[in-house]
């Protein structure tokens, strides 16, 4: 698999994304159509698109010391910090015009941990101290105006003034709180203390792991709650398959690099459940279904849930000594190869296929959510485990 995986990777998805650079207005652009894979040149460019191309590109060059690549996370940092960080008000806004120019001001917690993440393996990658400092602003601004005393909020207006949360709700709920953002500061947050191992972020870390076991993870369904009021109450009854073999792994990840053996003890079992729900009610044999929502499963396969799919059960199979995982992670590979690879020339990864495998609503190939993170990170994680 190893082999395979690297090959796609540097063949396939680091060639598309370079294609992709924006050399007169910096940044990359932001669009591409599914029928004719035309790129929008004036589309806007989302920041949590480019600061998970950043951290792409700074991984990229980590692994594989190509320093083009390393070109390519210096274009991204260049354009993130001349372009999408708030000097005034503090943060990183939602997204910019294709010049640039402000488009949308909104500070959403998501965004910023997005941010840190980039910045701290952009750190890692290059050794620029600058980026180092941004992670640890951003940080410090997550930790005084995105939280209450219960935990992480989600949207700010520009001014971090409370504002609806409308990019991060779904399924016809407006959430307070997200399993989604807290998973996201979670991994940031652990980017962060490896990299620079400061105590501070330690103990954020430690405080989110008490959030997740107190009001995230539903220990008789053990499965994540997704949506939640202000004081944790969930919002809906819904199983986010991806996002629940995304956490088994991630957390895993958080608990290694945080090296505190009372967590490991609390959280394992955790997340041994979570991966093992998913294998057990969503897995097919060859992919994973997208979601079910008060018992009906949506069975569409997702692209991004397809990539968590193979590092979840890559991880479990590493932590369980299960072969099934392992078996199931190549299957999802061969899917992915077969069916949500798009074979046509100039294009990437299909956004989404109905259960027969047929493109389901022709999403675009490129748009702000849709990115080289699942993907990319996927092939970098199998690489680096070692797994054939």
């Amino acid at each position: 698999m190893i082999s395979d995986i690297k090959n796609h990777l540097e063949n396939a998805i680091i060639p598309f994304w370079k294609g992709l650079r924006d050399d007169e207005f910096g940044g990359y652009y932001g669009y591409m159509d599914f029928d004719t894979l035309t790129v929008d040149k004036k589309y806007v460019k989302g920041c949590i698109l480019h600061s998970r191309i950043l951290w792409f590109f700074s991984n990229a060059y980590m692994l594989l010391k190509d320093e083009s690549l390393k070109s390519e996370a210096d274009h991204a940092f260049e354009f993130i910090t001349k372009n999408c960080l708030d000097k005034e008000n503090g943060g990183i806004y939602w997204a910019v015009n294709y010049d640039g120019s402000l488009n949308d001001s909104l500070k959403h917690t998501y965004n910023q941990a997005f941010c840190i993440y980039a910045m701290s393996s952009y750190y890692d990658a290059t050794g620029n101290k600058e980026a180092l400092n941004i992670a640890y602003d951003l940080y410090n601004l997550i930790e005084t105006k995105c939280r209450d005393e219960d935990g992480y909020l989600e949207a700010f207006t520009k001014d971090f003034k409370t504002a609806p949360n409308d990019e991060l709700s779904e399924n016809g709920v407006m959430a307070d709180r997200t399993m989604n953002t807290l998973l996201h500061v979670l991994e940031a947050y652990t980017e962060l203390y490896r990299v620079d191992g400061n105590s501070k972020v330690a103990d954020s870390l430690r405080a989110i792991m008490d959030i997740f076991m107190a009001h995230m993870y539903n220990p008789t369904l053990k499965r994540q709650d997704v949506f939640f009021d202000l004081d944790y109450n969930s919002l809906i009854d819904l199983h986010s398959y991806g996002h629940d073999i995304e956490t088994s792994w991630l957390m895993d990840r958080a608990l290694e690099v945080l090296d505190d053996e009372e967590y490991t003890k609390k959280l394992t079992p955790i997340t041994k459940d979570l991966a093992a729900k998913v294998f057990d009610v969503a897995f097919d044999g060859r992919s994973l279904a997208n979601e079910c929502e008060r018992g009906v499963v949506d069975t569409k396969r997702v692209w991004w849930v397809q990539a968590e799919t193979v590092v979840g059960f890559v991880n479990a199979y590493q932590k369980s000594g299960d072969e099934k995982y392992l078996k199931a992670a190549g299957a999802c590979w061969n899917y992915i190869k077969d069916v949500i690879v798009d074979k046509r020339a100039g294009s990437e990864w299909l956004s989404e296929v109905d259960a027969s495998g047929l493109p389901l609503t022709k999403k675009p190939i490129v748009e702000p959510w849709k990115c080289p993170y699942h993907n990319g990170r996927m092939c970098m994680e199998i690489i680096k485990r070692g797994i054939e």
